[in-house]
This record gives structure tokens, C-alpha cells and sequence, in this order.
């Protein structure tokens, strides 16, 4: 029998329990069968585990609960724990320092030796003299060479950062090779995770298309769990009933649901935006005063919010990357209301420069829709706008914040992540405007595979203020200088007026 799998007289599903009485918790029957699994897997040799199981199920717990009950069987084995990132591997450790301080039977496990009980690797009471310690925490990006464990458990090594395009796909099988390196003979290796791409890791067939001739973890034993069966039941219903499956489902869209919970690896593709989700109004912003507050309304629905993004360029709408500006209200009922879009264009024989051309146009779009704050994607050309455009504000007498902004992720996430779940609960609502605007086409046309697509401009704008933080109206309106021109017209010893957002003053 093998190091790493040397037999412990109690269960490991008795050790959770203990564990759980003395935190006042009860042992529900999915992390029973996690349990059984692993104890299983621990007694039976299997070298190989994937453990999938959805987002809150409790999983990465009970690995810390598994990391304690085999040190507690056998003192000199050393384990290896790889995150995305080392904070997250850090934390794993730290989880499992607290239960060996606290578990009735690892109490005396604890090293006296400050030392040797970091937050990032501890080493227990052992009988031999090893190298290397009892537990060691490591993100996936680190410099292992050297390194040897027992046992190395990958928790949640597959996240959007480390998956989100192909070379990072790449980099990360090739760093999870590495482990063949760092595992002693016959050791243990754990899996523990959720899919974050079409190409995941975890997915049990080979992509042809990536020259994969084998499913990644080819020859694992494997246990998924998804947050409901086959027959649409909820496996933990003490914790998620159907409705509050449902409501995660809304409020997260299909996709990252079926990605998270349902534990189904999603392709980009299978976001493609539907102009079938998107919903039709043609009412113009009203503007009204009752007692001195200041409100604004859409279909006679309050707008408690407003976002407005703008993504600059020097190229010309339909020939490269078009520069956008875009706004979304949040109403009180919690729809969104795209109102507006404008593909912003330069005239060259005028000789004002093509920026404060622009700037022009964007003081203009932030008047005529009463908006608080505009924030500027500074990559590239926008790195010196904000202040120009804070100039440009200055001299209109406008009062709207700018906010700064550069983006870090691909544009192909963060279209997806802004439009999929407000679309799918079809909240999205788009003025008559934007139907007849450049935006449409986008939107019927947009391939998210395609990383060299030009023709996402207003799709990435609207993307921006649907996940920008929203500025609150009730605090900044009646700041706003086109506003503030015309409240005397509009109040009149309280009485509700109302007038025309596309009214010029």
C-alpha cells in the first residue's frame, strides 16, 4: 500500500461530522456524499479525483475538512494546494490551520514553532525530519521547481483569468503539467472546480479543433454535482429550493448559470446576442418638479439611475473602430432603458481638432439626456480626453462628473457579461433611437469567437454602462445647469409640470 493511502480507522464522513458539531452545523445529505467520495477515492488508491460541484455547494470546505483528516492519519504527508491566484490558494491553507487548531482530534497537531505555522504554509508535529511542509499554498503562476507533495489539490485553478483566451489556455495546461513533476510516486492529485470556458479543463471529451487528442483529465474519477438533477430537483433544497434556483438563473442569465451551477461547459457562441430580447419604447425623457424635487421619467416609470460610457476612437463609424457614446437609466421597477447612442463623427475641413469635435459632441449627448456623470474608457487615444472634456464642461457651464476607466478584460467578456442576464430576463429596453441606429446591426451580427471583429464599437459602449456603477439622479440632478436654467419655468408653488426632454433651453 502506497504512502498516500494509508487507511485512517475513522471515516472521513465521522470527521466532518465532529467538525460540524462543534461549529453548530448540520451535515446535509450532498456534502454526505462528497464525503463518502472522497473517502472512497482516499481508500481505494484512485490517484486521479475531479470533484465539479456548483458554485456555493460548499466544496472547497469540505477539501480543507479532507486536507485535515489526512494529515490526522498521517502526520508526514505533505500537501500542495494550487489556486488561480495565491490569495485564494492562501486561503485554503489558512482554512485548514484553523481546523487543525480547532478540531478536537488535531488539536495536538499544532506546531509549537511559530514558524512553521505561516499563512501560507504550516508543517504539524511529524515523526521524520522532511523537507518540505505539511501544507504549502501556491498560485498557479508561481515557481515550483523544486517542489514536492504527496498530494496536490488544484482548487478552482480554471477561473476567468486564467481561461478567458487561448494562450491563456494554453499557459495553464501547460503550468498544470508541471504537477507530474511534483508529485512523488503514486501520489494523490484533486481536482476541485466549476467550467469557466467551452475549453475547460474539466470537460470529459477532447476539442479536436485545439489539437487536444484526449480530454484533459483523461482518466479521472469523477464527481459532478450540479445545483439540480436530471429530473430538475434541487440537490440541497434545505439551502436552494426551485425558487431560489430560479431567481440565481435571473439574475445571473443562462449562461453563467448553466456554466456555474449546472456545471456545463458554455461556448461564447452560445451568448450570441438576440435582438428577439430586446424590448421597444419610443418615449421621450420628461423632466419633473414636485416641492422642489427633481425627477426624471420614462413611459411615467421614475428613473432612479443613469450610466453613461463613452468609448473613443479617431476612426469613422463603419470603417474601424467607430468612437461611441451610449447612456442606460435604471428605472424604479429595475428595468433598463437604453435611450441613446451616438456614433461620434469629425469633419476635417473645419479647423477645430477632431478631439474637441468630439468633446463637443459629447457635452451635447450628457445636456440633452440630463446625465450626472460620463465615464471614459482611457486604452489608447483616451488617455488624455478627461481632461480636455473637463475643460469643454467647464466653459458650457455643465456639471458632470468624469470618470476614468481601462479596461482590462476582453471585449468578447464583457459584452457577454453585461448583456446575458438583463436580456435574457428581458429587461433590456431600447428607444426607437437605437432601432434605428448602427447598434442593431451590431447586434445581429456580432460573432463573439471572432476576436478581430471590428463592428462591436456600440455593443462594447452600451457593455459600459450596463456594468459601470450607476449615479444615483435624486443626488445630482438638480445640480445640472440645463436643469438648474430651467426650474423657475417649471415650479410653480408646487405644482407638477412637465416638460419634453428634448427641450432646448
Amino acid at each position: 500500500m502506497s504512502k498516500t493511502s494509508i487507511l485512517i480507522n475513522l471515516a472521513f464522513a465521522e470527521f466532518v461530522w465532529i467538525w460540524n458539531q462543534t461549529q453548530n452545523l448540520s451535515t446535509p445529505q450532498i456534502h454526505k456524499n462528497i464525503c463518502r467520495w472522497l473517502d472512497d477515492g482516499w481508500k481505494n488508491g484512485n490517484k486521479n479525483l475531479l470533484l465539479m460541484a456548483f458554485r456555493g455547494s460548499g466544496k472547497s470546505t469540505l477539501v480543507g475538512l479532507f486536507c485535515a483528516w489526512i494529515l490526522y492519519g498521517n502526520a508526514d504527508l505533505s500537501i500542495l494546494i494550487l489556486a488561480a491566484e495565491q490569495a485564494l490558494a492562501v486561503k485554503m491553507t489558512r482554512n485548514v490551520k484553523r481546523i487543525i487548531e480547532r478540531h478536537p482530534l488535531t488539536k495536538g497537531l499544532k506546531s509549537p514553532q511559530s514558524e512553521l505555522w505561516a499563512s501560507d504554509q504550516f508543517t504539524i508535529i511529524r515523526n521524520a525530519e522532511l523537507r518540505d511542509p505539511s501544507m504549502l499554498a501556491r498560485g498557479i503562476s508561481a515557481n515550483l521547481t523544486g517542489s514536492r507533495a504527496d498530494i496536490v489539490i488544484c482548487d478552482d485553478v480554471e477561473v476567468p483569468n486564467t481561461c478567458d483566451t487561448l494562450s491563456k489556455r494554453q499557459d495553464l495546461r501547460e503550468r498544470l503539467a508541471e504537477i507530474d513533476y511534483i508529485l512523488v510516486p503514486n501520489g494523490m492529485q484533486i481536482f476541485v472546480g466549476t467550467p469557466h470556458s467551452f475549453f475547460s479543463i474539466y470537460a470529459d471529451i477532447a476539442h479536436k479543433e485545439t489539437g487536444e487528442k484526449q480530454a484533459f483529465l483523461q482518466g479521472f474519477n469523477r464527481l459532478k454535482i450540479a445545483i439540480k438533477t436530471q429530473d430538475g430537483k434541487p440537490v440541497w433544497p434545505e439551502r436552494y429550493n426551485l425558487t431560489a434556483i430560479e431567481d440565481l438563473k435571473l439574475r445571473h442569465g443562462e449562461n453563467k448559470f448553466n456554466s456555474q451551477m449546472m456545471l456545463q461547459p458554455i461556448s461564447l457562441d452560445a451568448g450570441r446576442l438576440s435582438v428577439d430580447n430586446l424590448r421597444h419604447y419610443n418615449s421621450d425623457i420628461c423632466y419633473e418638479e414636485r416641492n422642489q424635487h427633481a425627477t426624471l421619467l420614462i413611459d411615467n416609470m421614475e428613473l432612479i439611475s443613469a450610466s453613461s460610457w463613452w468609448d473613443p476612437s479617431y476612426g469613422a463609424a463603419g470603417k474601424g473602430d467607430s468612437s461611441v457614446i451610449a447612456c442606460v437609466f435604471t428605472s424604479i421597477d429595475g428595468r433598463y432603458w437604453l435611450h441613446d447612442i451616438k456614433y461620434l463623427t469629425t469633419d476635417n475641413n473645419i479647423e477645430l481638432d477632431e478631439a474637441r469635435q468630439q468633446c463637443n459632441q459629447v457635452a451635447d449627448f450628457i445636456e440633452n439626456n440630463y446625465l450626472p456623470a460620463v465615464t471614459i474608457e482611457t486604452n489608447g487615444i483616451g488617455k488624455f480626453l478627461p481632461g480636455l472634456l473637463r475643460n469643454i464642461f467647464q466653459s458650457r457651464g455643465l456639471s458632470c462628473a468624469i470618470i476614468e476607466h481601462h479596461n482590462h478584460k476582453p471585449k468578447a467578456q464583457r459584452i457577454i457579461s453585461a448583456f446575458d442576464a438583463v436580456m435574457a430576463a428581458g429587461n433590456l429596453m431600447a428607444h426607437d433611437k437605437i432601432w434605428n441606429s448602427q447598434f442593431i446591426t451590431e447586434m445581429r451580427q456580432w460573432t463573439p469567437a471572432n476576436t478581430h471583429q471590428a463592428v462591436d464599437d456600440g455593443l462594447d459602449a452600451v457593455a459600459g454602462c450596463l456594468q459601470s456603477e450607476p449615479v444615483r439622479l435624486v443626488r445630482v440632478i438638480a445640480t445640472n445647469p440645463c436643469i438648474q436654467t430651467n426650474t423657475n419655468k417649471w415650479h410653480a408653488g408646487g405644482k407638477s409640470h412637465k416638460a419634453n426632454g428634448d427641450f432646448n433651453p
